[in-house]
């Protein structure tokens, strides 16, 4: 058994702003998860490939770029093909909340905004962990 939640942020994609990612991968960690961040300009496949090998149970996609509605599905859509359909996938960004159904029907269990406190996203990450 996993002494703690390990999940992995990520920033799929050509976007260069992280400022929003490393402040979620910092308070996650100090809410008691372990994080792994992959940094810039990931490709979904970098993204899926990395979160199977370091068995996390959580995968953060940041995205402020507007290709939220191709990167974010695509890295579920390989997470499922190589195994790793029990990762838990949430996102992040400047996405409009007319698309975050679109997301969830993709398999983005929740879309956070700006302005979502630590606290919100970590009991949510745990709540769904458990689950």
């Amino acid at each position: 058994m996993k002494k703690h939640i390990k999940v992995l942020v990520a920033k799929p994609g050509l976007d260069g702003h992280d400022a929003g990612a490393k402040v979620i991968a910092f308070g996650l960690r100090d809410a008691g998860m372990e994080v792994v961040y992959t940094g810039l300009r990931q490709t979904p496949e970098k993204v899926a490939q990395a979160a199977l090998q370091e068995d996390v149970d959580v995968v953060g996609l940041s995205c402020l770029s507007n290709a939220h509605k191709s990167l974010f599905p695509r890295v579920v859509e390989l997470l499922c093909q190589q195994g790793g359909d029990d990762i838990l996938v949430i996102g992040g960004g400047n996405i409009p909340k007319e698309d975050f159904p679109f997301l969830r029907e993709r398999g983005v269990k929740a879309v956070f905004g700006p302005g979502t406190s630590i606290a919100k996203v970590a009991e949510f990450i745990r709540k769904e962990v458990k689950a």
